[in-house]
């Protein structure tokens, strides 16, 4: 059953990244279905993926609460850690915060949701957190996803699976995507 739970799970958490690698190397094709209904109700190609944005993340909340009551001692989802575990898994979870907070404030949303890509003026940053890294929202995300799992699931076996499964995708679409 296991091995089920993880390809379904495999497939709804690959959505969002086949979507923004699609964005990100096709951003003419996603320009021209924004003019199409249902997408261009959105208010054109950044609004739509701004919203599609939300079904993803509701999509991966769905997909790690249900990680939490399948895998967990009680219908009801718990944190699992303790100690020190449970203070580096907040710690994880306040820095990816931290660096997603920080890309959006550089960026703004035009800039986060692939703006550039589609032909909108959007800076080049190469102060913090660019200076540091390449895909600081990439990381953010991680540390979170990560940091929630230690906090959720750690000690127990299963508390690092889709964590690294979201590891894989994220490192994917920081490799293909330009």
């Amino acid at each position: 059953m296991l091995v089920v739970i993880l390809l379904v799970s495999a497939l709804l958490l690959s959505f969002e990244r086949i979507t923004y690698f699609l964005v990100s190397r096709y951003p003419e094709g996603w320009y021209r279905l924004c003019q199409r209904p249902p997408l261009a109700a959105f208010g054109g190609p950044v609004n739509a993926l701004h919203k599609l944005f939300y079904g993803f993340k509701a999509i991966q909340g769905a997909v790690f609460l249900y990680w939490w009551m399948r895998f967990g001692d009680t219908w009801m989802p718990l944190p699992t850690a303790e100690g020190i575990a449970l203070i580096a898994g907040l710690l994880l979870v306040g820095a990816g915060i931290f660096l997603n907070a920080a890309v959006f404030s550089r960026l703004g949303r035009t800039g986060v949701f692939y703006g550039a890509e589609i032909g909108y003026e959007v800076p080049w940053i190469t102060g913090f957190p660019f200076s540091m890294m390449r895909h600081p929202q990439y990381l953010g995300a991680l540390l979170c996803i990560w940091g929630l799992f230690v906090v959720m699931r750690f000690p127990h076996g299963d508390w690092f699976y889709l964590p690294l499964m979201e590891t894989a995708f994220y490192a994917w679409g920081a490799h293909k995507e330009p």
